[in-house]
């Protein structure tokens, strides 16, 4: 007896759906086709700025940036409000893979109309939540790391905030956290303390104590790693069965992209592992973007991997855990685990990020690094002073313009946004400018594009100096 088919089935099989995806498609490409970058039409620029202004008062302060999109791109473009169109190298600080406007997005988002709700959560869940669960575990495991489960969440700050909650929850009378200084963990009450900017928590009340060990330095390499193992050491020795994990970034991303050798991590996970301290490796701006699919995959630390938070890039976050952290009924719920159309997306980006050739050191991530050093690296021979790096890795890259004052790269980041370059700064002294293009859809021509543009406008601010 033939198996039978749920409505739903019935409803995306409809040839009605191909058709108004086909012809959403051949609309999409007439209008977003033709765009490339361009300057601000005079007719729009007054009710936009009269806009930004309505906007500030609204929520309280201005934005960044004089960014209100209109809703349409082309891969790395995107056209603003005011009819302006730039380069989007910062992709929602790295959210946006995709692009804007992806046309295969665009069948996915449709489908995701197609659901009976807008947002799954806790009570109901569609078989969304359990695939992009099943990818993220199966992804997390290709070279043996213990993780047996995926539980997901809107924000990379939840995802977060779970993993701690497990993590005291594992280490039952523990009260203090470990991690790197310059960290940088999310913005919500506790994960503010762990977040090494003192600014970030201004006014805010003590929640959770944190030791912070000092990252590796390649200038001082030897002497960074003993200063790093002494501190720990200090640490666990002054609060010994007090840490409920240490959190780990693999790359510093808001630290200004720093790096360290497989080595580095490796002598600090050794010695928590004799402690029996667990260890936490936060990848929410990592994640897809390095040489594999997780930071510790690259620096082969699976088996040092306790717990994982991954988010950004994968549209719905995410912590992964092994079976003996699995918390007890109560600890980790929600009202909503993501949006329908988040949670599609979500499989989608997966899917192309672990089929498109994006892995490895001649993937496509190491591709996107590479064309960019290279145009750092050449304009740097031929004028020192103008620009310093690279740093980062894969699809994160980050240099040092001109004196790398905070003031010099602030005004660098809004020369470039007036020049048609979205980009921000990471990092203190030097503060550091960043960019983390959208890897699925950015091309070479438009790094090459990217970079003329960042070439003259570093040059014509050294020559203004």
């Amino acid at each position: 007896m033939d198996q039978p088919k749920l409505n739903a089935e019935i409803l995306r099989a409809d040839p009605r759906v191909a058709q108004a995806k086909m012809l959403l498609r051949e609309a999409l490409a007439d209008h977003a086709g033709h765009l490339s970058r361009r300057d601000a039409y005079a007719g729009l620029q007054e009710n936009f700025a009269a806009t930004l202004e309505e906007f500030a008062v609204l929520r309280g302060n201005a934005l960044y940036y004089p960014f209100l999109g209109s809703g349409i791109g082309r891969g790395s473009l995107v056209e603003l409000a005011d009819g302006s169109v730039k380069y989007d190298m910062i992709s929602g600080i790295g959210v946006h893979v995709c692009g804007h406007s992806h046309p295969q997005l665009l069948d996915i988002l449709i489908d995701a109309a197609l659901e009976d709700t807008v947002m799954q959560g806790n009570l109901q869940q569609n078989s969304e939540s359990l695939e992009v669960c099943r990818q993220l575990v199966t992804l997390a495991n290709r070279q043996g790391a213990a993780i047996d489960h995926c539980f997901l969440t809107s924000s990379g700050a939840m995802a977060n905030e779970n993993a701690l909650k497990i993590l005291f929850q594992y280490r039952v009378g523990s009260n203090r956290i470990l991690a790197f200084d310059h960290a940088f963990a999310g913005r919500s009450l506790v994960l503010s303390q762990v977040t090494d900017r003192p600014q970030y928590r201004a006014g805010l009340p003590a929640t959770v104590p944190v030791d912070f060990v000092p990252f590796y330095d390649p200038d001082r390499k030897e002497e960074s790693q003993q200063a790093a193992l002494t501190a720990l050491r200090s640490h666990l020795a002054r609060y010994p069965h007090a840490h409920c994990g240490f959190m780990m970034e693999m790359v510093q991303g808001e630290g200004g992209y720093r790096t360290a050798p497989r080595e580095f991590f490796e002598v600090l996970c050794r010695e928590l592992r004799q402690a029996s301290v667990p260890i936490y490796f936060d990848e929410i701006q990592t994640f897809g973007r390095t040489l594999s699919p997780f930071a510790f995959q690259m620096l082969e630390l699976d088996k040092y991997a306790d717990i994982v938070t991954v988010g950004k890039m994968t549209q719905v976050c995410a912590t992964l855990f092994g079976d003996g952290m699995n918390p007890k009924p109560g600890l980790l719920s929600q009202t909503f685990t993501a949006s329908t159309s988040a949670l599609l997306a979500a499989r989608f980006v997966l899917t192309q990020l672990e089929t498109g050739g994006f892995y490895g050191v001649n993937g496509r991530n190491a591709q996107v690094h590479q064309r960019f050093c290279d145009r750092f690296e050449k304009l740097q021979q031929q004028h020192p002073t103008v620009i310093s790096g690279p740093w980062g890795v894969g699809g994160m890259v980050a240099f040092t313009a001109l004196d790398g004052s905070s003031a010099m790269a602030k005004k660098v980041l809004f020369e470039l946004f007036s020049a048609g370059v979205i980009a921000f700064a990471a990092g203190a002294e030097p503060t550091r400018i960043r960019f983390l293009p959208p890897l699925l859809a950015v091309t070479d021509d438009e790094i090459d594009a990217v970079c003329d543009i960042l070439e003259q406008t570093l040059l014509r601010l050294h020559h203004e100096q």
